[in-house]
């Protein structure tokens, strides 16, 4: 029987691969011969080793997102890290008022948790974009009031890459005294992020984007008495109370040195995967009828998100064969509906489902490029050849 080929990996944005130096790490702390001790158990030497691991790890989470140790919790991941943000935050507001605003862009586990909490009694405004993808100031600024708890923008937008203006936005919350939290899953280790300078209160985080494992990340809380949230989880009184749980320090150490990596390399990095992603578009954008969504705004390093309205998208993916791809975020992909995000941004459903969210990484190669252009190129080429209306140019 033939081997299977070996997939390329272009779905970046969805699931990265762990970074071999990270699993190295990760491996001292498990096993018999490793350090494997609850980092809550201080009062023997294992247990203290395997909480200076931890607090290590804190410390690389803090010094890439320019914040304080202590204000760096863990959770699960950024899922948990949203909902303990806007529930916590929620809870400990309640009697402040019911009020709270995000934008129609975010992803899922933001806009689900928004409708919880308006099926709670609370009120909800989604603010749109703009046709580029962008979510003005102006209208964030329209939609604040007396009774806003919580503003919530996403920093990269998880299929378009389009970028937001965190900055001003929190610069608007800040002068209303209004908590302002920011998903920054997509932009962590990608773009600078100094929260010593940037009017952020809250910001959620994963490793899994960063190149470390599935199942951990964190949440920035700014060192404010008056900024208090209510636990989601309660037990042991680990994260000072705020989450409880026995930390997974495996997990911890694998977060802290990818975030370190990020650190030490993630400039060079971006520079890199850019010019593989501006290579791949300038071919394809060579081909009729395919547009590039947010093109017009800025853009993080490895985000592509191009509709190729002549086609269908289920079908133009079949023929790609072993180039792994994504129509949009793999939570729509899991539910089968079309990217709220590109629909929010003036494309049809139709439009949306023609769409390929390609997403590039650290371990992209110039040759997966090369050859992805042109399995693109024949599978479209083929499929609008045979589309009503054809007669389109093909991209050398």
């Amino acid at each position: 029987m033939a081997r299977a080929q070996r997939p390329i990996y272009l779905d970046y944005a969805a699931t990265t691969p762990v970074d071999p130096r990270v699993i190295d790490r990760m491996a001292g702390f498990l096993g018999v011969e490793g350090l494997f001790a609850n980092p809550s158990s201080v009062t023997h030497a294992p247990g203290r080793a395997a909480r200076a691991a931890v607090e290590e790890a804190r410390h690389e989470v803090a010094a890439l997102i320019g914040a304080r140790d202590r204000e760096v919790y863990f959770t699960s991941g950024a899922t948990e890290s949203n909902n303990l943000a806007w529930r916590g935050l929620a809870a400990s507001r309640r009697d402040r008022g019911c009020h709270l605003v995000t934008s129609r862009i975010e992803h899922a586990s933001v806009l689900d948790t928004a409708r919880a909490l308006e099926a709670e009694g609370f009120r909800v405004t989604y603010v749109p974009c703009n046709r580029e993808g962008r979510v003005e100031p102006e209208r964030v600024r329209e939609a604040l009031t007396p009774e806003t708890l919580l503003c919530s923008v996403m920093h990269v937008n998880n299929e378009t890459g389009v970028i937001q203006d965190i900055a001003a936005i929190g610069g608007l919350c800040r002068d209303r005294g209004i908590p302002f939290h920011v998903d920054a899953v997509q932009s962590a280790g990608k773009l600078p992020i100094d929260l010593s300078e940037l009017p952020v209160d809250l910001m959620s985080f994963s490793a899994h984007k960063v190149y470390g494992p599935k199942g951990i990340g964190a949440l920035y809380v700014r060192h404010d008495p008056g900024l208090v949230l209510e636990p989601l989880i309660r037990g042991g009184g680990q994260e000072r109370g705020l989450r409880a749980g026995t930390l997974a320090t495996h997990q911890i150490v694998g977060l802290g040195t990818a975030f370190r990596i990020a650190r030490e390399e993630g400039e060079a990095d971006a520079a890199r995967i850019r010019q593989l992603r501006d290579a791949l578009w300038e071919r394809l954008s060579r081909l009729d009828q395919v547009h590039l969504n947010g093109g017009g705004a800025p853009r993080a390093c490895g985000h592509l998100s191009a509709s190729f309205n002549a086609v269908n998208g289920e079908s133009l993916i079949f023929f790609l064969g072993n180039l792994a791809v994504a129509q949009g975020s793999a939570c729509s992909s899991a539910r089968g509906e079309p990217s709220h995000v590109l629909q929010a941004m003036g494309l049809s459903p139709g439009e949306a489902e023609s769409t390929l969210r390609i997403t590039l990484g650290r371990f992209t190669t110039p040759e997966e490029i090369e050859i992805a252009a042109e399995r693109i190129i024949q599978a479209y080429t083929r499929l609008a050849a045979i589309a009503p209306g054809s007669g389109r140019r093909h991209a050398g």
